[in-house]
């Protein structure tokens, strides 16, 4: 214990700077959090709010399964389409991919170009199809 207090004492800046990262890592984490939400809460946005689905997997992918009325604006091309999203301005927008990693990324385009409610979906397709929720292949 001796040895890490001097450690400390002697890397002042890098004992700081460890602090802020992790600082950091833990407010950005609580920020996912608080804009994501999972298969259930989905599903409560979708029915009880309109939510509109948007899936950012490539076309082949969405073509194999997903959400029931989900629009597909796959990622790779996802800022040059926001814009046929503005009269969803007002409405819950709800981004899945895979595994929900990807649709972050989406999510953050559609807060930079003013939409306010928009929430990843916890866990993704992967989620919604382990909550045995419906799938189309349409």
């Amino acid at each position: 214990m001796e040895q890490l207090i001097e450690f400390a004492g002697n890397h002042a800046m890098l004992v700081a700077s460890l602090f802020v990262v992790l600082a950091l890592l833990a407010f950005n984490l609580m920020q996912a959090q608080k804009n994501s939400v999972d298969p259930v809460g989905a599903t409560q946005l979708i029915n009880r709010e309109d939510a509109v689905v948007i899936d950012v997997r490539p076309m082949a992918d969405f073509h194999k399964g997903h959400i029931v009325n989900a629009r597909s604006i796959p990622l790779n091309g996802f800022k040059n389409q926001i814009h046929s999203l503005e009269k969803f301005k007002q409405t819950p927008i709800i981004v899945s991919c895979k595994s929900g990693n990807q649709s972050g990324s989406a999510c953050g385009d559609l807060r930079k170009a003013g939409f306010e409610k928009v929430y990843n979906l916890r866990g993704g397709l992967h989620a919604w199809e382990a909550e045995k929720l419906p799938v189309s292949t349409k």
